[in-house]
């Protein structure tokens, strides 16, 4: 059986350029100040990375999720939260948030009033602040990681 020993093209550019790095940190640190629970936004963070197909992040992800209280279950079935037992109405509706602001291009109204009221149903303004930021901090590393194939399992 071969091994698959994938390499970086290049150092990453959150890393490579100085103020990159902390301004992104910067960033995850804010989502923290919403008041979202952590195993949310963990589960957020999880379902864009697999939508994006980001080895890394889906690695460091499901290890980070585990870390903050985020069952096996959930762990197994997110990316098939829809038909999965395991997830709460909260939590169904922050996913439901993640991969719509995830799949931009997919359809011409990517964040549906149906998707956005049913999160504004869950969570007040700055907890969706929050969500929305932690996706789109998500949806940059995972560009980053996918363009310079960032190997999951491995450290920057």
């Amino acid at each position: 059986m071969a091994t698959h020993t994938p390499q970086a093209r290049m150092t990453n550019p959150a890393y490579l350029l100085a103020d990159a790095g902390p301004a992104i940190q910067n960033l995850i640190k804010a989502t923290r100040q919403g008041g979202v629970d952590e195993g949310i936004l963990e589960l957020v963070h999880l379902r864009a990375s697999q939508i994006n197909n980001c080895g890394f992040c889906v690695d460091y992800g499901a290890k980070s999720a585990k870390k903050n209280g985020v069952s096996d279950e959930k762990l197994f079935a997110v990316a098939a939260w829809r038909e999965a037992p395991y997830f709460s109405d909260e939590e169904r509706a922050a996913l439901a948030l993640a991969e719509a602001a995830t799949r931009l291009a997919d359809v011409s109204d990517a964040v549906p009033d149906e998707v956005w009221d049913a999160a504004a149903d869950h969570f007040d303004e700055k907890q969706l602040a929050a969500i929305v930021l932690m996706v789109g901090v998500t949806n940059l590393f995972n560009r980053l990681n996918v363009t310079v194939r960032q190997p999951a399992g491995v450290g920057f």
